[in-house]
């Protein structure tokens, strides 16, 4: 009778496991999930186009800003009830890449998820955490998740001045918390600055949307100083032949996908200079 009870206790109440944070109805959204692939045989279909009916699957969650941001030393946070514009991301990459790997227990994806979240794919503390998404491209380019499609497709050079985070350190809990973590953060910004990445202008973009693809992942960059990247989502081409964005906008919404096309969704805002663009790639059948 006494595993039965621990079972129980476990999945009722958010739980701390092996630096893992999570919550009962965290486990049911994930296995409906992978119930949803085998409904739609989703394996079956490309990378790009299981990321964005994973992606659909989740219009109307609310969007919940800091929900990383624990108590405590850094652990793999999940929170499938509620999300900003990078978790939805991660989540939706996340699950597709299981159901791409026949891979379908919430083990497998809680693992999937760390790889993708954290450099290397290990957990050491809040730095190894990939805050700047420029460093998440790059980690994840290496690590063959994704490739960066930019460049082929008309984009142009552009270097990161990042200094955010180090310099605004009353922005982030842990940061504030642990001022220790401050001079990390600084190299690893440092680091990234030194990369030579590319974007495409917004202004061009209207001329090369026919390049971006179903389920490929747009990066906004942004121009706000010392900082690289203001916005992500998923690209969905829509009925009318134009590319959209499916994500999650900004706090009192929910995941949605853009009305207009994301040309003009960009042009609304100034703070918003060009994209990043990324194909996701097929997972590798090597065992883990």
């Amino acid at each position: 009778m006494i595993r039965p009870i621990l079972i129980i206790y476990f999945f009722l109440y958010p739980s701390i496991l092996l630096s893992q944070i999570f919550s009962e109805s965290d486990v049911e959204i994930c296995n409906s999930k992978f119930q949803l692939a085998v409904d739609k045989n989703l394996a079956e279909l490309p990378m790009g186009d299981i990321i964005v009916e994973i992606g659909k699957s989740f219009i109307g969650t609310d969007y919940l800003s800091h929900g990383l941001e624990k108590d405590g030393n850094e652990q793999l946070v999940i929170n499938l009830s509620g999300m900003d514009c990078t978790t939805f991301l991660e989540n939706s990459l996340v699950f597709a890449r299981c159901i791409k790997k026949s891979k379908s227990s919430f083990k497998d994806y809680q693992k999937e998820l760390q790889f993708i979240r954290y450099r290397n794919g290990v957990i050491d503390e809040y730095p190894s955490r990939l805050h700047y998404f420029s460093d998440w491209i790059y980690d994840n380019v290496k690590k063959g998740i994704v490739d960066d499609v930019t460049e082929e497709i008309g984009g142009e050079k552009i270097k990161f001045n990042l200094n955010f985070m180090s310099t605004h350190p009353e922005s982030y809990k842990h940061l504030n918390e642990n001022p220790d973590f401050i001079p990390t953060i600084k190299k690893q910004e440092k680091e990234i600055s030194c990369r030579d990445y590319y974007f495409i202008p917004k202004e061009n973009l209207s001329s090369k949307e026919d390049q971006i693809k179903n389920g490929d992942l747009v990066a906004i960059t942004t121009t706000v100083e010392g900082l690289d990247i203001g916005h992500i989502g998923i690209a969905v081409k829509m009925d009318d032949g134009k590319i959209h964005l499916l994500h999650a906008p900004t706090e009192n919404t929910k995941v949605q996908i853009t009305e207009q096309p994301l040309s003009d969704y960009l042009s609304k805002y100034k703070r918003h200079s060009g994209v990043i663009v990324l194909r996701v790639l097929e997972p590798s059948n090597l065992p883990d």
